[in-house]
Order: structure tokens, then C-alpha cells, then sequence
């Protein structure tokens, strides 16, 4: 395994590092991973969507911006989305820059997802895949982001989410280019809280349905 760590200036030109994995193969695609604020590349739904694409013969892009410490302590949350999408953005095109692929899906988990949405109008990604894990269904700019969005894309949210909304999650199935899944007793991070091995169950589930999805 090939691993590149990388650090660009971001946002206030703070340093925003990443890690680009590889086999050191010619690669079938790339998968981008955006964490969440305290989930992190190496939580579980992201450490096993790193294992699916790496066996999937793609090279796998982890941005692990944190936006917790304190070069940004004096920010407020306006400045921290503006940062957040301004970081993914400029990484993103420093990667495909270097790197031509055939395939590009990005996976994205919760404050991510602002992310996502805001790389939909990016010319070299309008035939990517979406993964929007867990996303922030009530913020407005992400929920409508989904609504608009023409790339293929695959939502999982569970019904004990804070962010999740009824209403708009059933709002989202008017997407024909959108699958959505609804999981059951699970919270923000799809686990049912302290029950490890329910979790552990349903985390194999949503993983033979990003398998799914990546190879459709």
C-alpha cells in the first residue's frame, strides 16, 4: 500500500493536511472521503468505505481537515462552513489535477456533506457518484443541495438522527438520481447507541449497500 501525505493552504491559509492511498497500481477510480466534525476517516463507516474502494482497485483520498483546534477557535460557524468548502474544493482540484480518473465517487459523512453539495457544479465531477452519509437533512443549503443534485447518488440516514427530518427525507425520494435508505433505531453515527453488536449489524448492512451502489 502506497500512502502520499499532502498538506495544502486552506481557508486563512491554514494548513489543511490529506492522505491519498493507493495498491500502486493503475488505479479503476477515485473515492473521496469528507469526515464528519469528531468523525473522523478512521471511524467505522468511513474506515470500512476506505477498505470497499481500496479492494475495488480505486486509489482512496482521505481530507482530514479539523476544524476544532485552535487556529479556529475565533471563527464563527458561517466562517467554518466557508472554510470547509473552500478546503474540500481546493484539495479535490490539486488531486484530479494530478491525477486523471475514470471513476470518481465521493463519500461524505454528516458536516461533510455541506461539502458535497457545494462540489455538485464542479465540471470534472457532474458524472461522479454521491454518497451522502447522514446528512444535515435540516440545514437548508444541504437539503436542497440533495434536492438538485444530478450526480447519481445514494443516501443512509437513521430515523434517531437529530438531523434527521421527515418530512424532507421523504421530500428527497422526488430525486429520481437519488436512492435513499432509512435505517431503523440507529443515531448520527447509524449505531443503536450502546448495543455493539446491533450496531455491528447494522453497519454490515449499509456496507453491502455502499458495495452496491459503487459497482452498480
Amino acid at each position: 500500500m502506497k500512502m502520499t501525505a499532502g498538506v495544502i493552504k486552506g481557508y486563512g491559509e491554514i494548513d489543511v493536511p490529506y492522505t491519498l492511498l493507493s495498491k500502486g497500481v493503475k488505479a479503476e477510480g477515485i473515492a473521496i472521503l469528507l469526515p464528519g466534525i469528531g468523525y473522523t476517516v478512521q471511524a467505522p463507516l468511513l474506515h470500512y468505505s476506505t477498505g470497499i474502494y481500496l479492494e475495488k482497485g480505486y486509489d482512496v483520498l482521505h481530507v482530514n481537515y479539523q476544524y476544532t483546534g485552535a487556529d479556529y477557535e475565533n471563527f464563527s460557524v458561517e466562517e467554518v462552513d466557508d472554510a470547509l468548502k473552500h478546503d474540500v474544493n481546493k484539495i479535490i482540484g490539486q488531486v484530479l489535477q494530478k491525477h486523471a480518473y475514470p471513476h470518481i465517487h465521493i463519500v461524505a459523512k454528516s458536516f461533510g456533506t455541506l461539502a458535497l453539495g457545494n462540489e455538485a457544479v464542479r465540471e470534472s465531477l457532474q458524472d461522479a457518484k454521491f454518497i451522502w452519509l447522514t446528512p444535515l437533512l435540516k440545514e437548508d443549503e444541504i437539503f436542497q443541495a440533495m434536492l438538485d443534485c444530478k450526480q447519481e447518488g445514494l443516501c443512509i440516514i437513521g430515523d434517531e438522527d437529530r438531523h434527521y427530518d421527515e418530512g424532507r427525507f421523504n421530500e428527497l425520494k422526488r430525486n429520481q438520481r437519488l436512492e435513499v435508505h432509512l435505517v431503523k433505531g440507529v443515531n448520527h453515527s447509524l449505531e443503536h447507541g450502546f448495543k455493539v453488536l446491533d450496531s455491528i449489524s447494522t453497519h454490515k448492512e449499509i456496507m453491502s449497500i455502499i458495495k452496491a451502489f459503487s459497482e452498480a
